[in-house]
């Protein structure tokens, strides 16, 4: 039986008003996500006391799909395994979950702003992981989407403050 192709993604996010010193620290907060997602709720439970350090493990928790998928609440565990703050970017896996990931890995940077973007900055955000049972790979890439654009906006007002 011929093995699966694994499912790639990049999505990119600018923000205009919002430098890479203004967004990493708030990327990096990795066992915070719920103060950039406001649809989930984070916790930290298990690694080193500080939640930045590799190995940390965040518990994420949010409300059914309003898709008419029927999906049940999101519950994940995701395990961060490396972080560079010269490099700004962090990779993290999905150790479990109940959204039928198999294997999913995301890199996640942030870039200082381009000619057309100086003042501001980009996250970047690719993952690879295995087909999920009863998706498209165009269903993962939309939910993903989502988080990063709901991610940049609050992240975006919170520098503005």
């Amino acid at each position: 039986m011929a093995e699966q192709q694994k499912w790639h993604g990049k999505l990119s996010a600018k923000l205009t008003s919002s430098t890479v010193d203004q967004i990493w620290p708030l990327l990096a907060d990795f066992c915070n996500v719920h103060k950039w997602v406001p649809t989930v709720e984070c916790e930290h439970v298990q690694g080193s006391p500080d939640p930045g350090q590799p190995g940390c493990i965040r518990h994420i928790f949010g409300p059914p799909e309003e898709d008419n998928t029927e999906r049940p609440a999101m519950n994940i565990y995701e395990r961060l395994l490396t972080i560079d703050p010269v490099e700004r970017c962090l990779i993290y896996e999905v150790t479990k979950s109940n959204m039928g990931f198999k294997t999913y890995v995301a890199t996640v940077k942030v870039l200082r702003g381009d000619n057309d973007n100086p003042n501001g900055c980009v996250i970047d955000w690719s993952y690879v992981c295995d087909p999920i049972k009863g998706w498209k790979s165009e269903d993962l890439f939309s939910m993903i989407s989502a988080i990063l654009d709901s991610m940049t906006k609050t992240m975006g007002e919170a520098t503005k403050r």
